[in-house]
């Protein structure tokens, strides 16, 4: 009974669920077929909402469209129409050249009709000239009795003549007015700076001499068999000359160092009385040490001088050196002394800077310092030294410029060398050898015998002055200026010399007869 309720249950439970199914499955389809059709209603709503903002959004851009275009072709028009305007002003104007160029054609025809005729009229003027002239000078030349070449030769000589005589008369005025001007004008600088500065001229030669107490103290020196002698010679590198000369020892050497080192060791050994090899050893070292420190105090003295200040310590050695250097008979550390005080006070006078006026000038004959051990002229010397210790590039070039070696550029180059020359041609200065002296003499008469017209030529005034007899039938009175003026630059191409050498050419005529 339990079993059959239980069943029934089951079966009861089992419909039951059969119908919820299907209700519910019934239900669910509604459902969808209802929402489906709602979203279909909605689609076809968007879609017609879509199409017609389509619709206004053609419409409108359609308007937009035909404004612009509209907008477009007007301002095309208007471009279209100016630019009508403006071709056709150009077409004017066009057409206004053709118009004057038709008219300066016409008129350019008419100017080269007349103008041929013109030169048909002025060739047969010409022609008729011609002819006349030929005639006219025929007649000259029968008149004159010369042909028509002689008398453009005798024409062409006195015009030559004239000019030449012009050319001497300006030439002469303008050396005049020169020479005054510039004389006047040297003379205020060059005594201005002369003056100021005043300097001591001691002749040295090659030899030293030293005095002896007694001629007993030559056979000391000399030693036993000539020990000391040969001791001394071979230390110092110099010769002993003992002769005959009372109470006198001669040193004689090439190199001015050595020889003062011989010098000074040799009044020690005097002085001492002490003479042996190994005293003479010991006195020559101390004498170098002597002579050192006098270089370096002479270098220094010299830079204090003049007011030359940061030189390399071993330029200023160099210029220590120069105290024992003599260049035709002059000394050289007093003449660089001097050279660098004239060149500071011609630097003064001119304008331009002293001070490397001075340092060039000091440093000018540097390389005569050590010409004796190094190949070389003292200039190409003096310029390598100072490009070593990167001297100033203007101070190496006066340098280098000082004797003519090159040619000088600048103003501190033509300071440096008139100062030298100054310095070189003071009375007493230097002393030339008699060779060399006799020889520039005879080179200067030959210069002025080479013109023609010359007829005797004198060196005289120690060669300061060439005085001049020309042929006064073959030189003129106007040719004597250029005479002279041609001779001056001969000498100064060729010869070398202190000073100035002046020109002096003397023309004149003599009428010598005889009463009988």
């Amino acid at each position: 009974m339990l079993f059959i309720q239980i069943l029934i249950t089951a079966i009861v439970a089992v419909v039951v669920a059969v119908v919820a199914f299907f209700a519910g499955s019934f239900y669910r389809k509604k459902f969808a077929e209802a929402k489906v059709g709602g979203a279909e209603q909605q689609a076809k709503n968007i879609v017609n909402d879509a199409v017609k903002s389509a619709e206004n959004k053609k419409r409108e851009i359609l308007l937009e469209a035909k404004e612009e275009t509209h907008n477009l072709k007007s301002e095309l028009d208007k471009e279209i129409k100016e630019r009508r305007n403006e071709i056709q002003r150009q077409e004017r104007r066009n057409q206004q050249k053709e118009e004057a160029l038709d008219k300066k054609s016409e008129s350019l025809d008419k100017k080269d009709e007349l103008l041929n005729k013109k030169i048909k009229e002025a060739d047969e003027l010409k022609e008729q000239v011609n002819k006349t002239l030929a005639e006219e000078i025929e007649k000259l030349e029968k008149i004159s009795g010369l042909s028509s070449s002689e008398a453009k030769e005798y024409l062409l000589k006195n015009m030559e003549s004239e000019i030449k005589h012009e050319a001497a008369i300006m030439i002469k005025d303008i050396e005049a007015n020169v020479k005054e001007e510039s004389e006047k004008r040297a003379r205020n600088i060059l005594s201005a700076a002369i003056q100021r500065c005043a300097a001591d001229h001691v002749a040295e030669s090659t030899i030293s001499v030293v005095a002896l107490p007694s001629d007993d103290m030559k056979g000391r020196i000399i030693g036993r068999e000539g020990r000391n002698i040969r001791t001394l010679e071979t230390m110092t590198g110099i010769d002993l000359i003992i002769d005959d000369t009372p109470e006198a020892v001669v040193i004689s050497g090439f190199d001015p160092i050595r020889r003062e080192i011989a010098r000074v060791a040799l009044e020690k050994l005097i002085s001492d009385g002490r003479i042996h090899p190994a005293r003479i050893e010991e006195t020559v070292e101390r004498a170098k040490r002597d002579v050192d420190n006098t270089i370096k105090e002479e270098g220094e003295k010299a830079t204090f001088d003049t007011g030359v200040h940061g030189l390399h310590p071993d330029i200023v050695k160099l210029l220590g050196k120069l105290k024992f250097r003599t260049s035709y008979g002059q000394n050289v550390l007093k003449h660089s002394i001097e050279v660098s005080q004239i060149s500071g006070l011609l630097a003064s006078e001119l304008g331009t800077d002293p001070t490397i006026a001075k340092r060039a000038g000091l440093l000018h004959d540097i390389g005569k310092a050590v010409d004796h051990e190094i190949e070389g002229s003292h200039i190409d010397i003096g310029v390598d030294i100072l490009r070593k210790y990167k001297e100033n590039a203007q101070i190496i070039h006066a340098v280098h410029a000082h004797h003519g070696d090159i040619e000088a550029t600048s103003d501190l180059a033509f300071i440096v060398q008139a100062a030298d020359s100054i310095s070189a041609a003071r009375p007493g200065a230097r002393r030339e050898n008699i060779e060399t002296y006799i020889k520039r003499l005879e080179k200067l008469e030959e210069i002025a015998n080479d013109f023609d017209g010359v007829e005797n030529s004198f060196a005289i005034q120690a060669g300061r002055e060439i005085r001049i007899m020309v042929k006064p039938e073959k030189v003129g009175d106007d040719d004597v200026i250029l005479l002279a003026r041609n001779i001056v630059k001969r000498i100064e191409s060729e010869l070398e010399y202190p000073g100035q050498i002046k020109v002096n050419v003397i023309r004149e005529t003599r009428a010598i007869d005889y009463a009988k």
